[in-house]
């Protein structure tokens, strides 16, 4: 009997034991899950502020390039008035004026096809940030428990 009284103690005691060792591995998932969790958070956010900055500097470079287009314009106003004869600065050679005509628009184009692949990078960005936020919004649905998710939610995660 005292055999098997400490038999069952000791058997109650290693139960008791390994319930602590088992909460204290799953406070440890948790832990590397939460840590997991908030960095990735902190990644999102660093890639959000680089595609912030991105976005600034192409729009800045945009508005840019919108003043030189006009300046461009006035200067190609100006020129054309000179070719035709109507403006009074006939002191310049026709074939000079010809020769600034031409470099006008060749710069014109130039900054056309410029505008075009910053319009594409703004593109892109857009792009990259509603992926990003499908992605924050998927993890989020992904999270809850597929039990206690009705049939809308699924359509909607399946949809993402």
């Amino acid at each position: 009997r005292r055999q098997d009284t400490e038999c069952s103690t000791s058997s109650s005691d290693e139960e008791f034991e390994s319930q602590p060792l088992l909460t204290h591995k799953a406070k440890r998932a948790f832990r590397r899950r939460r840590k997991l969790e908030k960095e990735t958070k902190q990644l999102i956010k660093q890639e959000e502020l680089k595609r912030l900055h991105k976005a600034q500097a192409v729009q800045r470079q945009l508005e840019e390039l919108e003043e030189r287009q006009r300046a461009l314009e006035i200067f190609g106003v100006k020129l054309e008035r000179e070719l035709r004869g109507e403006s009074d600065a006939g002191t310049k050679d026709e074939t000079q004026m010809l020769h600034e005509w031409f470099e006008l628009v060749l710069e014109k184009n130039q900054l056309m096809r410029y505008e075009s692949e910053l319009l594409i990078i703004a593109q892109e960005l857009e792009l990259e940030d509603h992926q990003s936020r499908l992605e924050q919004k998927l993890r989020e649905k992904m999270a809850i428990d597929d039990s206690l998710k009705d049939e809308m939610d699924l359509n909607e995660e399946d949809e993402i």
